[in-house]
């Protein structure tokens, strides 16, 4: 690597942290103060806010904005270099300008792959403490309110509950139903179910055991019964910000479970794991756009040049808060709603570089 590599890489990744570093601190002021009556509300010790909550929160937010902010940096920085005339020593030292963008390539590559291992590993366990602690000093306490629950537990394995009290771990008017094909071949109903912490196992009290086999039919009926399920209070849990809890193999796990369920929700569960996967290439390409729009001299200065780099990294996540949107509620293809912003992106780089004179 030449000289002019290293100190375009230097600058480049030094202005990253710093951009990262100031819109970081920046949001944590905000957040807590809006936070700071809830902590008092709820007794958070002092020592909690700073390792279990802004220890995590400042990965969270750094990771979450580093596409925007892979964007930004590089708008001010080759702005800077444009103003200075040091672009046009470059390209007219015989430079050219495919050449000149390897050294930003290399720094948004090294970007991506940390940005991939942290996404999908460290992250999620950083925001596990931190929703953790959130639950606990910034909520008030959970009460799980569904009526009529219906899940699937196993093949052709049907649960009901008529409700679920989270707090003592105790579901009513529990029904469970193996159907294959449309003949039912077993069902279980009792009045409560219980889950046991000891046993690892549901309770079943007051029950009656229905048997089908063909044109013959037994019926038992007993105070309790114990009954291993696919099913666990962790389910009755608040599923507040759950999805970013997860690393990349536990996501791929609930999205199965889900799916295996028929439960809804399940976009935002695969919105999540495609977006994390495609947040290392929106650095790539708007590293890539953010050379070509400012590394022309501006006669308005570096400043213009920043604030339309602002404008359009606004432009971008409107977009893909647009799409994501839209796909939550079932009328687009995930894959596609995280992809678009990237691809349209793409082509707005391709058309810049075509069209923006250097």
């Amino acid at each position: 690597m030449k000289l002019l590599d290293w100190y375009i890489l230097k600058r480049f990744l030094l202005t990253y942290f710093f951009v990262v570093m100031v819109i970081v601190l920046v949001v944590c002021v905000v957040d807590y103060t809006e936070k700071v009556d809830d902590f008092y509300k709820h007794n958070a010790p002092g020592d909690k806010i700073i390792f279990d909550y802004y220890l995590n929160f400042i990965p969270y937010w750094a990771n979450y904005i580093s596409p925007l902010m892979v964007f930004i940096a590089t708008v001010f920085m080759t702005s800077r270099l444009a103003a200075k005339s040091e672009i046009i020593a470059i390209l007219s030292s015989g430079i050219s300008f495919v050449r000149l963008m390897v050294p930003y390539a290399m720094g948004a590559l090294i970007l991506s792959v940390a940005t991939y291992f942290l996404v999908g590993w460290v992250v999620p366990k950083a925001n596990q403490t931190r929703i953790a602690f959130e639950l606990k000093y910034t909520k008030d306490p959970y009460t799980y309110s569904g009526r009529n629950i219906h899940i699937k537990v196993a093949p052709n394995v049907y649960a009901y509950l008529e409700s679920y009290n989270n707090q003592s771990n105790t579901g009513y008017k529990f029904t469970l139903e193996e159907v294959k094909g449309n003949q039912l071949l077993q069902k279980l109903a009792g009045e409560r179910i219980e889950w046991s912490p000891n046993k690892k196992k549901w309770t079943v009290y007051n029950y009656n055991l229905r048997k089908i086999n063909g044109l013959q039919e037994t019926l038992t009926h007993g105070e309790k019964i114990d009954t291993l399920l696919n099913l666990y209070p962790s389910d009755f849990d608040s599923d507040f910000s759950l999805f970013e809890t997860f690393t990349f193999p536990e996501l791929d796990n609930y999205i199965a479970l889900l799916s295996s369920r028929g439960a809804d929700g399940v976009e935002t569960y695969l919105l999540e794991k495609y977006s994390r996967q495609t947040r290392p290439f929106a650095i790539l390409i708007l590293t890539a756009i953010g050379v070509i729009m400012s590394a022309r001299k501006s006669r308005r200065g570096v400043g213009w040049q920043v604030a339309l780099g602002f404008i359009l990294a606004f432009v971008y996540l409107l977009f893909f808060m647009l799409a994501k949107g839209i796909a939550e509620a079932g009328n687009l293809n995930p894959i596609v709603a995280v992809w678009l912003p990237n691809i349209v992106f793409t082509g707005i780089g391709l058309i810049l570089y075509h069209t923006i004179p250097r």
